[in-house]
Formats: structure tokens, sequence, C-alpha cells
């Protein structure tokens, strides 16, 4: 009788231990961390806009936005102009709208002098800024204005020079104390732009007499030639 409440007892006490050590086991699992997984985020694909041409050649017909002096400019001076014709692709379609900005930099400049020396500013392009804030670096040369071959259309044709083009800059000599695009490289003949009147023969014959300086008045239109091609996309505008 005492071996079977021995036995039995030992089998209790046997199934206690089974039963905490199970709990105790149940217990640690409970505590074990949870780690979640990261969602996989799938980037965007990003389609890089269709590129349109404007060939070298082309002129972008520009108004002046201040105005520039030989009397008062320096070398390195920035100045803007506006677009006031929109300019095509070789393939269509309007890249360089109206209201674009074309910023200049004087890269010379003479003051008027004694001997009827008149005053002279050389100017280049460096870049177009679109009214949706895009930017495309350019390299323009100052160019007169012919009212054929001045403005593109849709068909893509984009100013054509019928004669070849060479270096111009502005010249003091037009009427009220304006300036004429007359040739840096041979002398030639300059056309007279933004309605400007005048012209250099016989201007002043004084020697003690100061040449006029070369003033380019806000408003004065002339011609931007690109020396090399550029690629924008289509022009969209942004909407506010």
């Amino acid at each position: 009788m005492k071996r079977r409440l021995d036995l039995r007892s030992l089998i209790a006490f046997l199934m206690v231990i089974f039963v905490f050590g199970a709990v105790g086991a149940s217990a640690q699992v409970k505590k074990k961390p949870v780690i979640k997984k990261k969602p996989v985020v799938k980037k965007p694909i990003v389609v890089a806009p269709k590129l349109y041409t404007i060939g070298a050649g082309t002129r972008l017909r520009v108004r002046m936005d201040q105005t520039l002096s030989s009397k008062t400019a320096r070398v390195g001076d920035t100045f803007t102009t506006t677009v006031t014709d929109p300019v095509y692709s070789t393939s269509g379609g309007i890249v360089i709208p109206v209201g674009s900005k074309v910023r200049g930099r004087v890269d010379s400049v003479n003051a008027a002098a004694k001997g009827g020396k008149v005053g002279q500013i050389d100017v280049s392009f460096y870049q177009v800024e679109l009214p949706n804030s895009a930017k495309r670096a350019i390299n323009g040369s100052l160019t007169d204005l012919i009212s054929d071959d001045a403005k593109s259309d849709s068909e893509g044709t984009a100013s054509g020079d019928k004669t070849a083009h060479r270096k111009i800059i502005f010249i003091g000599g037009g009427a009220g104390g304006g300036a004429i695009l007359g040739g840096a490289i041979g002398g030639g003949k300059g056309a007279v732009i933004g309605g400007i009147a005048g012209a250099l023969g016989g201007l002043i014959a004084e020697k003690s007499t100061k040449g006029e300086e070369a003033e380019v008045k806000s408003g004065t239109e002339f011609g931007v030639y690109l020396n090399q091609s550029i690629s924008l996309p289509k022009f969209v505008e942004v909407n506010p």
C-alpha cells in the first residue's frame, strides 16, 4: 500500500514538474520578438522626355530688356532679351515660345573717344530660359534681322539667312545716340536695327570731336544667331 502511495506521489510530482516546464517554455516562446518584413516599394519608372533639335544657324528674334551703353558697360556685364517670335524645332512643334528669355554677356567694350571714334560693344549669348523655368546653355552671336528670314514656322523651317553669317557688333552712330550693327571683321557696313537710322560714313569730320556712344535702348529688336544646335523638349506650360 505504501509503495503504491509513493509511486502515485512520484507520478504526481513528475506531472507538476512537466506542467510548470511546459508553461515556462510557452512563456519563453511568447517573449520572442516578431520581426515584420518591410513592404517592397517599387520605384516609379521615369521616362525621359523626347528632345527636339533647333539647328545651328537658327536666328532668334529678340527684344532688349534694358539699355546697354558703351559709356557705362563693362566686360562681363550680363543682360536679358525677350523672344518675340516662337521658335520651332526642325521636326515641328514650339520649343522656344514667345516670352522666353535669352541672356547675353558683354565680351568687349570701347567707349567713344575724340577723333570721331564711336563707341563699340561686342556681345555673345549664353543661355535661354523658357517661361516654365527650363534652361539650356546656348552659343549665340549678335546678328541683324531680315524680315523674310527671321521667323520660324510650324513646318520646322527655322531661320535661313540668305547670306553668309558674319560677326557683328553694336556701333555708335544711330540717330538720337542709338546704335547700329556693324561688321567687326572686314569693316563691312552694318544693317540698321530696331528702326534706328544712321550710318558711319561722314559721321564726324573734326578730329577734336568725340564720337557717339553705342547705346542699345530697351525695346530694340535684333537677332541672336545660334552657332551650335541645341536640343529641348517640346514646350509645355506649367499650370500654377
